[in-house]
């Protein structure tokens, strides 16, 4: 594990962490943009500046033999004994095998039916037509489903790393919406997809380049990615830890200074919180910008939906809040100043000389029984009976609390900002047009 957790001090630090993409000589000042020669991408590594025109041919030219589709068959329960299943929903939105919940497929299948290094599977309906998963050995032996394509490129001619990035450009996903479009539900063949239009780079050797580049960078968010499941999961576990257990009055783990402080008092949740409506604070327009000052905030898991530069009826957080979805009992915690997007979510403020942060992770921890017919703060959730130390005590957790969520941010927002790195990058590093 790449972090380490001190409960006497509350502080998380993740370590040996070192973000380098230098080794590949990539440098703004060495990229050629040439209007005459029209394929030919905007950023280009130095040593292939001279190597004249991308090629654009169709995939089916650079495979080892036509597209071929996956078996049909059921899934069934994961089994150690019985294959592997790849489908469409078993590939998350980077390209990646999910491995949470593995199924496998009872069918007889053959060696032909598993994936081999270099393969690429591509979805041919429905609204994931154009999801692609280039198999990796680590995935284990994979049988893929009948929804799926499999196409086999010809190292001879085609990286097939440089062609699963290339499934990631706008110009792919472009083709994929004008290609896909039906009168019924959305779908591309196997003979369409041969047919498919490419950027190829002259030369294997700047295919080779262009591709570790974008992988290298996939393998960083990979990482960070991986690092920040890994603090959420501590988080979940550490709230299980300093919040009393059901049928409980003190938690497994406390601070030092308070383990002889006894008990933790019993409160009713509307003891600890006032509520209002943010129908003053609602945003007016609809016109959101990301250069605009102010968050324009909902409850569930977007959260933010933009940014509004409206000046009046702004909420002031000098004081947190919590937002407070009562509908689906989706809550955040809110520190900042922002705009509402509906009055139908709560906010939430301390009283009683309660710590509000404190009592966020009292709400993480709650179990609440969702009605769908049920919007009653006051009614249903501000009786439900919690637990409640001292003020200090309730600090003390609030304080490790928010460094964890911080550090949890600040993860999110590396994996974000890499995220946007590596589509500018792409979109330099291919030509933008067949033209």
């Amino acid at each position: 594990m790449d972090y380490e957790f001190s409960i006497t001090n509350y502080e998380l630090r993740i370590t040996n962490f070192q973000l380098r993409i230098t080794d590949y000589g990539l440098r703004i000042f060495n990229y050629k943009m040439n209007k005459k020669q029209k394929i030919i991408p905007a950023l280009r590594f130095s040593e292939f500046e001279e190597e004249g025109e991308w090629e654009v041919k169709e995939l089916g030219g650079f495979l080892l033999k036509s597209p071929e589709y996956g078996i049909n068959a059921a899934a069934v329960p994961y089994s150690e004994n019985l294959p592997t299943y790849l489908r469409i929903t078993d590939i998350s939105t980077s390209g990646k095998f999910l491995t949470n919940k593995k199924v496998s497929v009872a069918k007889n299948v053959t060696e032909d039916n598993y994936l081999e290094k270099g393969d690429i599977v591509l979805a041919r309906t429905g609204a994931s037509v154009g999801k692609s998963y280039k198999y990796r050995d680590i995935d284990g032996k994979l049988v893929f489903a009948g929804f799926l394509i499999r196409i086999k490129p010809d190292t001879n001619k085609l990286n097939s790393e440089l062609l699963f990035q290339f499934l990631s450009t706008e110009h792919y996903w472009k083709w994929v919406k004008f290609t896909s479009a039906r009168s019924g539900q959305p779908g591309i063949n196997g003979k369409e997809y041969a047919s498919m239009p490419v950027f190829i780079p002259p030369t294997l050797k700047e295919q080779k380049k262009i591709a570790s580049c974008l992988s290298s960078l996939d393998a960083v968010i990979e990482s960070i990615t991986e690092k920040l499941k890994l603090l959420k999961n501590h988080k979940k576990g550490l709230l299980q830890q300093l919040f009393p257990a059901e049928g409980e009055t003190k938690p497994k783990v406390r601070f030092e200074e308070f383990v002889n402080d006894g008990e933790w008092g019993k409160k009713e949740l509307g003891e600890c919180l006032d509520y209002l409506q943010p129908t003053k604070y609602l945003v007016k327009s609809t016109d959101y910008d990301k250069t605009y000052p102010t968050p324009v905030l909902t409850a569930g898991k977007t959260f933010i939906l933009g940014y509004t530069d409206e000046k009046e009826g702004i909420f002031d957080t000098n004081l947190p809040v919590i937002i407070f979805d009562d509908f689906t009992t989706a809550s955040k915690f809110v520190d900042f100043p922002f705009k509402a997007k509906s009055s139908a979510m709560k906010l939430l403020l301390s009283k009683n000389e309660t710590n509000i942060r404190f009592i966020y992770g009292v709400i993480q921890n709650i179990k609440f029984e969702v009605s769908t017919h049920k919007r009653h703060w006051i009614s249903v959730y501000s009786k439900l009976k919690i637990l409640v130390p001292s003020l200090k005590e309730q600090q003390k957790i609030a304080d490790c609390l928010s460094s964890l969520d911080d550090l949890i941010e600040f993860q999110s927002e590396k994996i974000k900002s890499l995220k946007e790195h590596k589509k500018g990058l792409m979109q330099q590093l291919f030509p933008s047009t067949t033209a």
